[in-house]
């Protein structure tokens, strides 16, 4: 890990904004940044600060003094009382990747019902660069599920936080935010496909007969003129 700084120049004026990004490697061998924290403006002694703390979790320095959790106005070493306090050995304690399993295991088997690997294998072929666009859709899928959010947040903090890599055999590359936007562009012009295509596959699961079929588009909604008293219409949601 290492701090990454970005200048800006706004109203005349020079702004400086840092983050802390990581490397991450590929399958391809190629290496992309991952942001792990961004921090904004700081000043020249919160920078060291970091600079400093991350050279401890790396393991490759040393510091005078110790590291603290909360500021010594917060927390006295004095008043804590020692029948009721827990002593941590940090350079023996690990954590590694933990991530959610079960319900991205359960997607991919909703998946696989819907046989949307049969629909979308020939509509979205790897790209030249190795880009498998299917496995970039099966996340996207996913976290509109499971934790419906922005695809900024789903590159920055969502997919590693779920088993999706693992159980797709992916790499970090699935979740890069410009990959996710192209994906979402790749399937407007098979959207009335799709749509077809669910229709069919619900009749065959459940042999569901209708004469008029109605679905929810959550992100539709009306504008209109304010309703007159007296009017069925009201102010609402959707």
């Amino acid at each position: 890990m290492f701090l990454r700084g970005t200048k800006r120049v706004k109203d005349g004026k020079e702004h400086h904004y840092w983050s802390v990004v990581e490397n991450r490697r590929l399958h391809s061998g190629r290496t992309v940044q991952n942001t792990v924290l961004y921090l904004g403006e700081i000043s020249d002694s919160q920078r060291a600060s970091w600079c400093e703390a991350i050279e401890v979790f790396k393991g490759g320095a040393k510091v005078a003094r110790p590291l603290k959790l909360f500021a010594a106005s917060h927390v006295a070493a004095e008043s804590v009382d020692a029948t009721t306090s827990v002593r941590v050995d940090l350079s023996r304690f690990e954590l590694r990747r933990p991530r959610e399993w079960g319900a991205s295991w359960l997607i991919t088997e909703l998946w696989r019902q819907l046989n949307l690997d049969e629909f979308w294998t020939p509509r979205l072929k790897r790209s030249r660069k190795g880009t498998n666009w299917l496995h970039v859709l099966m996340v996207l899928v996913t976290y509109r599920l499971l934790d419906p959010g922005s695809e900024w947040r789903l590159h920055r903090l969502w997919y590693e936080r779920s088993a999706l890599g693992d159980l797709l055999g992916g790499d970090f590359s699935l979740a890069q935010k410009n990959t996710l936007y192209r994906c979402l562009d790749k399937l407007l012009e098979h959207k009335e496909a799709f749509f077809s295509h669910l229709k069919q596959r619900w009749q065959d699961l459940f042999g569901a007969k209708y004469e008029v079929l109605l679905y929810d588009l959550t992100s539709t909604y009306f504008e209109s003129s304010p309703p007159h008293v007296g009017e069925k219409r009201q102010y609402g949601y959707s």
